[in-house]
């Protein structure tokens, strides 16, 4: 830490309560008031060295040589300060430190301490060792936290705005090629230390305590301390120096965890909270609002785990509206990199639902909305489920990541009785036809509603499966279906029909092969031998195509419920691993 001894003589001052007195013997003859604190001193000393205490005494004094008293309650830093300073004039030994030397230069200023009062005077000492305190990060720390103690004073001398300049550069730069403090394990300013803690995220050690990053987030931890509009400026700087988006977001995650308090809430058993005094709700909620707006705004910087968290947090705090729409715009751009478990947000406000379902479908439709104005909108087609299982990893695109994370959300809230069918479809219906490869996810959605929702009517069922398109259902999927008494006749019809339509084209394309196999001749005569039984094969599977379609048509005329467990459909589905994360453990998942 730096730091600088100014004078040489022993101590001069003692003091008894709130006042001040000099023992140098001499009768005082200038009181000077700061605040409750009272300094009984001598004219020359303060007058050789400052210009406002000279025209002030000057205007004071009496003809009759009597002592005068001035108050300075406006002197930046107040009596702590003045104490420093009024030492400072009778050559007692006085520390420059980081803490005290921001507080001090602005004293100084307002004092006119300036070199026209003395050579060496407080001015010019203070402006050089800030030049040292702005060469050290640690220093640099500290003294901008002081800048909050004399704010207007220290804006003015542009010590804040020279002191985030040097934050900021030291901060873009690798910590590696300098000498500065900042991998040591203790706090730039609380001193803890950290160097025996593991990290888990982002500085948050297994104890909930503050770790000392290391790499391209050193700088998170001592940043933190910062006020919000200091900590704003900071960034602000950083990012106009060009250092990744990606950084400065986790930077604002950091500092929100801990100013915040109210998101630690939300962690989850392998994230630790962080161990700070807890401010006010109204305190977090004005603290929210600034941070989202200091979020990074392109696509993807931010996690959308943590986005959906700052969300439920906002709720809970009653942030303002704009903040609460930045958070669902943002979510819903990128949409497709959200988890089930974190859509799954309490209702916070007047609705019966267990979920808040109609902020998750403004950040589909918002999702959705970008996607087509982005022009990302694949030609609608039907997807063999062959095909699907084959090439699986290209058809995942953002549109069927977010198909498939909406199906899974509906089946999660369908179960809920306040749940009304117009706010089901509209969930469902909100994806466009294309996303989805198979309907099976809606499918199964819609079969979770319709059991926890028994008493719709009849026409409200054939509305709701609408929703499902028939001809985009697996053979499994189709298979239940058919099964399905709490469908109405119709889909149950219309199932039955796509499935024997597909049957009937898979028939033919086996006899066409069958007949090519037949008629393909070989000059050498060594290929037929190994053609004929490829051709017995076609006709097996041709005939045991045949006896499906006459099973079907049994099913159809029967439409006897199947004993066929639909657990095996929902676990092929990877539906129930995902209904599992989002209930209590003890909590039995009740069968279909």
């Amino acid at each position: 830490m730096a730091f600088m001894r100014l004078g040489s003589k022993s101590e001069a001052f003692h003091r008894e309560g709130q006042t001040w007195l000099c023992t140098t013997g001499l009768v005082s003859d200038v009181t000077i008031e700061v605040g409750d604190m009272k300094f009984h001193l001598h004219k020359f000393p303060l007058l050789s060295r400052s210009g406002l205490l000279e025209k002030l005494i000057d205007e004071s004094s009496t003809d009759d040589g009597s002592g005068c008293v001035l108050s300075l309650d406006e002197i930046p830093g107040g009596g702590k300060t003045f104490e420093l300073i009024t030492k400072f004039c009778y050559g007692v030994k006085i520390e420059l430190t980081a803490f005290n030397v921001v507080s001090l230069r602005c004293a100084a200023e307002y004092l006119e301490m300036t070199d026209n009062y003395g050579e060496g005077n407080l001015v010019g000492m203070t402006e050089t060792f800030l030049n040292e305190v702005f060469g050290n990060w640690t220093d640099s720390i500290k003294a901008l936290q002081t800048c909050e103690e004399v704010t207007d004073y220290a804006e003015d001398l542009h010590i804040i705005s020279r002191c985030v300049d040097s934050l900021a550069i030291k901060a873009c730069a690798d910590p590696s090629l300098f000498n500065w403090p900042v991998g040591g394990g203790k706090n730039a300013t609380s001193g803890q230390n950290t160097e025996d803690e593991s990290h888990l995220w982002n500085g948050i050690s297994a104890a909930g305590k503050m770790l000392q990053p290391t790499g391209e987030d050193w700088w998170f931890d001592d940043a933190s301390f910062l006020s919000l509009p200091l900590f704003k400026r900071l960034i602000t700087a950083i990012e106009a120096r060009g250092m990744k988006l990606e950084n400065i977001a986790m930077a604002v995650m950091y500092y929100t965890r801990k100013h915040v308090p109210l998101m630690n809430r939300q962690v989850t058993m392998d994230e630790q909270v962080i161990e700070t005094p807890s401010p006010s709700e109204a305190e977090q909620k004005a603290a929210l609002e600034e941070i989202v707006g200091l979020l990074p705004s392109k696509k993807g910087v931010n996690p959308t785990k943590f986005l959906l968290r700052l969300l439920q947090t906002a709720m809970v705090l009653h942030a303002s509206q704009s903040s609460r729409e930045n958070l669902e715009r943002r979510i819903g751009n990128q949409l497709d990199q959200a988890a089930l478990v974190d859509l799954l947000i309490p209702n916070m406000g007047y609705s019966e639902t267990l979920y808040d379902v109609e902020c998750v479908l403004r950040m589909i439709e918002q999702f959705v909305s970008s996607t087509e104005q982005a022009g990302i909108v694949p030609s609608p087609c039907i997807i063999e489920e062959g095909h699907l299982m084959k090439d699986g990893a290209d058809l995942l695109t953002p549109t069927t990541l977010v198909a498939t994370l909406v199906d899974g959300y509906l089946a999660e809230v369908a179960p809920d009785v306040n749940l009304k069918l117009a706010k089901f479809e509209a969930i469902a219906a909100a994806i466009p036809d294309y996303a989805r490869p198979l309907d099976d996810g809606v499918y199964h959605a819609i079969d979770v509603y319709l059991k926890a929702h028994p008493w719709i009517t009849d026409s409200e069922r054939e509305h709701i499966c609408r929703l499902m398109n028939c001809q985009k259902l697996s053979l499994e999927a189709s298979t239940h279906a058919a099964q399905n008494e709490r469908l109405p006749l119709r889909v149950i019809v219309q199932v039955l029909f796509f499935e024997q339509l597909r049957l009937r084209t898979s028939i033919s394309g086996w006899f066409f092969v069958s007949e090519n196999l037949d008629n393909s001749e070989n000059p050498n005569g060594g290929n037929g031998v190994l053609l004929k039984p490829r051709g017995e094969n076609v006709r097996e599977r041709v005939s045991e195509l045949e006896k499906e379609c006459m099973n079907m048509k049994q099913e159809l005329q029967k439409l006897v419920r199947s004993k066929k467990s639909w657990k095996n459909f929902t676990r092929r589905l990877n539906f129930k691993k995902k209904s599992e994360c989002c209930k209590p453990k003890d909590q039995a998942t009740p069968a279909v």
